[in-house]
């Protein structure tokens, strides 16, 4: 079981007063509630700033391209069913060139959680307008306003067939925290859309306004968790009122090993790093 101490790994290069310290923590607390042994963890993770975070978590990290996290987690996740495969990314890497990989991800059901850290720009490429901005931000690549409509993920996983879907706000650090855990434990996709601020280049959507728009959904009259109508209607309000809490949640056949062990090769793969076998394996593939 992890503790505490074990779970800072390398130093953060993040900006001070970045929102993301605040999901980082909320995971670790995710992490130490459940008792997550490191060696079964695994965190994966794209390109942009909140994809630093694996580098800072002492659990299996990988770090890949840019909007290509969710198939490489998804990969992971059927190689070795055992392993808990938590991913990390931002609004650009997982709804612009990553999007595609995301509607499929959360229709397959695989097991895994997906978090998003919205801060609503691009910040590692020092503030462009990213498919969540506001229509109207005016950024260096949008002088005049950003001329599109922002992406509602939270509308985008629900329709899309994600199994588990929450909202949180960097802010509220121990609710995520919980949030999180609930959705780790939860079999099958897991969505999370993190409101997570951006202090260096977003002056727009800070902690301040965030607090100003956020309620706790839970907390709304006739609130059901299992109740897909009630979830459509508090994403499709979104852009004015941001719901704390948990959207939806309901419980279906999960795409798991079941569908791998047919396959002709699977046998194979059980083996598969005993490094002799792996190169008899890719000898099959070789062309001659």
């Amino acid at each position: 079981m992890l503790t505490t101490n074990e779970l800072t790994y390398g130093k953060s290069t993040w900006c001070p007063g970045c929102g993301h310290y605040a999901v980082l923590n909320a995971i670790q607390r995710a992490v130490i509630e459940l008792g997550l042994k490191k060696e079964e963890t695994v965190c994966v993770s794209g390109i942009g700033c909140s994809s630093k975070l694996p580098e800072y978590l002492d659990v299996y990290g990988f770090h890949t391209m840019h909007g290509r996290s969710l198939p490489h987690a998804q990969g992971v996740k059927l190689a070795n069913p055992e392993l808990t495969v938590i991913n990390v990314g931002g609004d650009g890497d997982g709804f612009a060139i990553g999007c595609g990989h995301f509607v499929h991800a959360a229709r397959r059901n695989v097991d895994i959680t997906y978090i998003l850290m919205n801060n609503q720009i691009y910040s590692l490429t020092k503030g462009q307008t990213s498919p969540t901005s506001d229509r109207g931000f005016i950024t260096k690549t949008s002088p005049e306003g950003a001329e599109e409509a922002p992406v509602n993920t939270l509308l985008m996983a629900l329709t899309a067939g994600a199994t588990f879907v929450g909202c949180g706000f960097s802010s509220e650090v121990t609710g995520l925290g919980s949030l999180i855990a609930s959705a780790v434990k939860h079999k099958g996709f897991s969505f999370i859309n993190v409101m997570s601020p951006c202090v260096t280049f977003n002056k727009l959507n800070t902690y301040d306004s965030y607090k100003k728009q956020s309620y706790k959904f839970e907390e709304t009259t006739g609130y059901d968790p299992q109740s897909y109508e009630k979830a459509i209607e508090a994403a499709l309000g979104y852009f004015e009122r941001k719901p704390l809490g948990l959207l939806f949640k309901t419980e279906t056949s999960v795409f798991k090993e079941v569908h791998m062990s047919e396959h002709p090769i699977a046998p194979a793969m059980q083996d598969i790093s005993d490094p002799k076998k792996h190169s008899n394996l890719m000898e099959r593939y070789l062309r001659h």
